[in-house]
């Protein structure tokens, strides 16, 4: 049996941190790594007790969502918290940080970033990252699946079988299908 690369088993961290994601503009999950240790998560989010984007949607001014902590900083704040040291660790996040992440980041003593997707890379914090000496690495989840729109494919089979039903599909058939999705999608609550 082939094991897991490091690389994908901290980003499949910060894809399953992501999951927990309570913004739904984008869910993003990071995971702070020493010495091969996760030392510390987190994901998109509210302030702890507050209203969440989910709930009643983000609250946006000038195009970004005041209501929401970033998952690098929460995970950061998280080792502050709990006295974990960040000189010298390494960050795994879903998507590239923002230039606030960017610049917490570097603050914070991570010498490398390690990001699955492109989103809005602002050059300013590719500039930092350079001259911070911080290590940037683009590195796609790809050993392992993890499903991140489980709630859209649930919508779209759910679309799918009142279209057949439109088509006149038998009852029979459709009951069988719907046994099926219930099977496949019966731990999404």
């Amino acid at each position: 049996m082939e094991r897991i690369p490091w690389n994908q088993y901290f980003m499949a961290q910060s894809h399953l941190l992501a999951l927990r994601s309570t913004c739904e503009r984008l869910m993003v999950g990071a995971t702070i790594v020493r010495d091969k240790r996760i030392i510390a998560g987190g994901y998109n989010g509210s302030v702890s007790g507050g209203v969440h984007c989910i709930d009643e949607g983000c609250y946006v001014i000038d195009g970004h969502c005041v209501r929401t902590v970033h998952a690098e900083v929460n995970a950061l704040l998280q080792c502050a918290k709990f006295g974990a040291p960040t000189d010298g660790a390494e960050i795994y996040v879903t998507h590239f940080p923002c230039l606030q992440c960017c610049k917490a980041i570097i603050q914070s003593g991570i010498k490398r970033v390690v990001y699955a997707e492109d989103y809005k890379n602002h050059p300013y914090a590719v500039e930092l990252f350079k001259e911070a000496s911080v290590q940037v690495e683009k590195v796609e989840l790809d050993h392992v699946h993890i499903d991140t729109n489980p709630v859209e494919k649930v919508e779209f089979f759910s679309k799918m079988l009142h279209f057949l039903e439109d088509k006149g599909v038998s009852n029979e058939d459709l009951q069988g299908l719907r046994l099926q999705a219930d099977k496949l999608f019966a731990n999404l609550d």
